[in-house]
């Protein structure tokens, strides 16, 4: 191993240190927006009764501001477009939707993907499964909400670009459960969709992500296994790792469990690709939580059960502390012991300026993609179990 600069020892330290500090103060941005929005004028955060339709159509689909799938027509899958929120010209986002509505009564699922822009084999998981379900045969209903962050979708980038106060460029999954008078688009937009759309219509949900821009996954889920009906919902995944953690404030499966919602959140590998491969992974798991729940009929696919799962309650990530070029010396779901070497950095001259070591042993759950980084990227994140766990965490990104 070369050897490394005092300063260099140094810069990574503090990084790695700074970890839970920038962790608390995004706590505490969070929890003080959210205080905020209470004070605000804002309507009811009960759920809205009654489907509201616009009087437009586009594209041949009807438009609704709320929504209420007891009005819509059994035994039949019905698309609509939500009115999300209103635009600078006064125009509208409009939020694609299907439903499928069983011809006998039973549990309502939804499934969430797009809250990230560039997340797209969550979408494609989602239009697969509801491509899968004949509502002649189903109980219940599934609704699927395909491109919740639609100018994010638009350009294909995880963020909301904002233009309200100049351009800002916003977490969608961080505004959960939103404010219909927020002060920012995606607050009021995530305040319409979830008082109006998600909450009335949702006796679980799941809401799809993937690795962001840059940095990829393995196939894994997140959720709360402190809570039995999430639990269940997670070990019906064929998949090797668990993140048993509540993570962000904010985020979307976390507004609907306030309100007594189970849900959770799987990642499907890398943003800007179809994994066919590993979205089959999680349309099976999906159909089996369908089938769990009654709704739909047939045996269970493969679950955790013929899979090597590994659990863990906490991830470690690893910050890059120079400029260059990140070479991994480990791959997506390799298990790692504290003090192995995971990565190394090279300068334009290809002198190696950084090594990369764990801090603890797990399984590695995320690597940059991007070979190029700066100071402060996040290169690795490495699944394990904190002996004493507490609560939600916030990561760097």
């Amino acid at each position: 191993m070369p050897d490394e600069s005092k300063e260099g020892l140094d810069r990574r330290h503090f990084l790695v240190a700074s970890i839970a500090t920038v962790g608390a103060s995004a706590a505490l941005a969070v929890n003080a927006g959210a205080a905020n929005a209470q004070q605000a004028a804002a309507p009811s955060t009960n759920p809205s009764s009654g489907t509201a339709y616009t009087g437009d159509v586009i594209d041949g689909k009807k438009v609704v501001s709320a929504l209420d799938v007891n009005d819509l027509e059994p035994g039949k899958k019905h698309a609509l477009y939500f009115q999300g929120v209103e635009m600078p010209t006064g125009q509208h986002w409009h939020v694609s939707v299907v439903v499928a509505k069983g011809t006998k009564p039973g549990k309502r699922a939804i499934l969430v993907s797009g809250v990230h822009g560039d997340e797209m084999s969550s979408i494609h998981t989602v239009q697969t499964v509801m491509n899968q379900l004949d509502p002649a045969e189903m109980s219940g209903t599934v609704m699927a909400v395909a491109d919740v962050s639609r100018p994010a979708v638009e350009s294909m980038q995880r963020r909301w670009p904002n233009q309200g106060r100049g351009i800002d460029l916003i977490d969608m999954n961080r505004e959960w459960p939103g404010n219909e008078n927020g002060a920012t688009a995606p607050s009021r937009h995530a305040g319409l969709l979830f008082n109006r759309l998600l909450r009335p219509n949702a006796d679980f949900a799941i809401d799809f992500h993937t690795g962001t821009t840059g940095f990829e996954v393995t196939a894994f889920n997140i959720g709360g296994m402190d809570l039995p009906e999430v639990k269940a919902m997670l070990e019906l995944y064929p998949v090797g790792q668990i993140f048993d953690n509540h993570v962000y404030p904010g985020v979307l499966h976390n507004a609907f469990i306030d309100v007594g919602i189970p849900a959770f959140t799987p990642e499907i590998g890398a943003a800007r690709v179809l994994d066919l491969d590993m979205i089959s992974l999680f349309v099976e798991g999906t159909m089996n939580v369908l089938k769990h729940y009654g709704i739909v009929a047939g045996s269970m696919g493969r679950t955790g059960k013929d899979v090597s799962v590994f659990v863990g309650n906490s991830a470690f990530p690893i910050l890059a502390t120079a400029g260059g070029i990140v070479e991994h010396l480990v791959k997506l779901n390799d298990k790692v012991e504290a003090g192995q070497k995971v990565a190394i950095q090279r300068n334009s001259f290809g002198e190696v300026v950084a090594e990369y070591t764990s801090g603890v042993a797990g399984e590695i759950t995320g690597q940059r993609s991007d070979a190029m980084s700066e100071p402060g990227n996040p290169l690795v994140f490495i699944l394990f179990n904190k002996p004493t766990p507490e609560g939600s965490e916030v990561y760097p990104e």
